[in-house]
């Protein structure tokens, strides 16, 4: 079932449509720093509606956004509101040569532009470890788990199943190399959007990817990814994305597949 949107998963226990966030009072079109809550939280967009690319390659993590909301005064026009907005690019699901299927962009994209939200189901731990136990080692995994690491030392956890129901993100494949980056963006609670930008320009054509370990912004030892063991290899899926700095496998977290 094709959804633009995440929903609640089967599970019932996230509601990623619940309205938790406060709206600002921004009496004008467009927030502005340092006035607007939404934009203290976390980053912000460029006045051409893109997202700032990190400068500094030492940046140990990319940080949150948070957009103004559906209780925010500012109004539609107000330029902290474009994940929200759905898909506006020309997109092509198209069958590869190896890969399955894929996804690949039908006009060029501007580097830091938003290209299209990894939408599912968002489940609880419990629920998304049980159907990750349940899959056979043939069958495809759709299932993200992106761990957001707080200030404060604590871990927080979004599972994302588009299995049953999602949006054209679930065609992206994996590359070693990628030419996406995924960031999650808050608009109405603290369960995030699973946003993916163009790490550079992108032309016409050119096939779209992103790590599946979500390491392009973020160093390696950010991810929980471990050297697996010998007997794991035979559980991981072959890696084909071509680039020259290729993994030979797709990334693997075995603490997914373990009761939480």
């Amino acid at each position: 079932q094709y959804s633009p949107d995440s929903v609640a998963g089967a599970d019932g226990e996230i509601d990623p449509t619940e309205v938790t966030f406060p709206g600002c009072s921004c009496r004008r079109s467009s927030c502005a720093v340092p006035r607007c809550p939404c934009l203290r939280r976390g980053e912000n967009y460029s006045s051409s509606l893109r997202l700032r690319l990190a400068e500094q390659p030492e940046q140990r993590f990319s940080r949150p956004v948070f957009e103004c909301n559906s209780l925010c005064r500012c109004g539609d026009g107000c330029q902290n509101r474009l994940v929200q907005r759905g898909l506006r690019l020309r997109l092509q699901v198209f069958r590869t040569e190896r890969k399955g299927w894929g996804v690949r962009a039908l006009e060029p994209i501007p580097g830091g532009s938003f290209v299209c939200e990894y939408a599912g189901e968002v489940l609880g731990s419990a629920e998304a470890h049980r159907r990750m136990r349940a899959q056979t080692a043939q069958e495809p995994n759709y299932i993200i788990a992106v761990r957001e690491h707080l200030h404060d030392g604590r871990v927080m956890e979004t599972f994302v199943d588009p299995t049953y129901v999602g949006n054209v993100g679930r065609f992206l494949n994996h590359s070693c190399e990628p030419n996406l980056f995924m960031v999650p963006v808050r608009v109405d609670s603290m369960v995030p959007k699973l946003a993916l930008f163009a790490a550079a320009d992108i032309s016409a054509g050119e096939e779209l990817s992103y790590d599946y370990s979500g390491r392009f912004r973020n160093l390696p030892g950010t991810s929980r990814e471990h050297e697996p063991l010998e007997e794991e290899n035979r559980l991981r899926k072959p890696c084909y994305c071509g680039s020259s700095m290729c993994a030979s496998f797709l990334p693997w977290d075995s603490s997914l597949f373990s009761t939480p």
